[in-house]
């Protein structure tokens, strides 16, 4: 599976873009003036708990709060 499909069956699941995770990130303190303030772990669990998102999904999320585009 492509990042794109990906990134595409995420915001199908879940109604989110990768900005909207971002923005949560941030409120959450994973993120602080942008750079990731912990671990991949506790993100992609984050994310799979809250989201029910599977853990490649998760890590996608992940990979574009590291900067990698859609």
């Amino acid at each position: 599976m492509s990042f794109q499909a990906y990134i595409d069956n995420i915001k199908a699941k879940t109604g989110k873009s990768p900005a909207d995770f971002k923005k949560l990130a941030e409120q959450k303190g994973f993120l602080k003036n942008g750079e990731l303030a912990v671990k991949a772990t506790e993100i992609t669990n984050w994310l799979k708990e809250e989201f029910g998102v599977g853990h490649g999904h998760a890590m996608a999320i992940y990979a574009t709060f590291k900067g990698k585009k859609e």
